[in-house]
């Protein structure tokens, strides 16, 4: 893998091992040559990731919407930078310089990120590693909702195939590099989402 999407809160949130497990995630991808696409925030887990990848002399990408770079303070010391006009876009963007995710600490809009991933990956959208750092088990209630809608037969069970779940950066990276994606039948081509 080139370059790892990451999505992560704006914010810290309460537990310091939340932006603790940001930095370790910069570093190891640093140390493997992964280049960071992230969100282009400077503060929150954003920034903390992103200032982690920079301090080791790595590629840090931002894609940030026009109306939320000066309210997210867009970060400024990033490789590259890409304001686009919208979320929709942003999120498309992230998705293509990406060549696999991994979603942290988050709110609302992190959440969605994953699942919009995971949804794109399911229509056969694309075949990139979907990786979940479960720092501090923040994950276990929506790995206990995944587990239901799957029972429940909401989702079909292969699916939870999708996306890799690890408490540590170092062994999440390395389930995603040895990850494969479930063959899943292709819905929709790029364009018609």
């Amino acid at each position: 893998m080139k370059n790892i999407c990451v999505f992560c809160g704006s914010n810290f949130g309460l537990n310091g091992v939340f932006r603790e497990a940001a930095r370790e995630l910069g570093g190891e991808m640093a140390r493997r040559g992964i280049g960071l696409v992230y969100g282009g925030g400077s503060v929150g887990l954003m920034g903390t990731i992103a200032d982690t990848v920079l301090g080791a002399g790595g590629q840090v990408v931002g894609v940030i919407p026009e109306a939320l770079a000066t309210k997210e303070l867009l970060h400024a010391g990033v490789t590259r930078m890409h304001v686009v006009p919208s979320m929709h876009a942003r999120k498309a963007l992230m998705s293509e310089l990406a060549d696999g995710f991994i979603a942290l600490p988050g709110g609302f809009g992190t959440l969605e990120e994953l699942f919009e991933t995971i949804t794109w990956a399911q229509l056969g959208l694309h075949r990139k590693t979907i990786g979940v750092l479960n720092v501090a088990s923040y994950f276990d209630p929506l790995l206990e909702l995944v587990a239901n809608a799957i029972a429940e037969q909401f989702v079909w069970r292969e699916f939870r195939n999708l996306f890799v779940v690890d408490s540590t950066p170092r062994n999440l990276l390395e389930s995603m590099i040895h990850h494969r994606m479930p063959d899943v039948q292709r819905w929709l081509r790029r364009g018609e989402t």
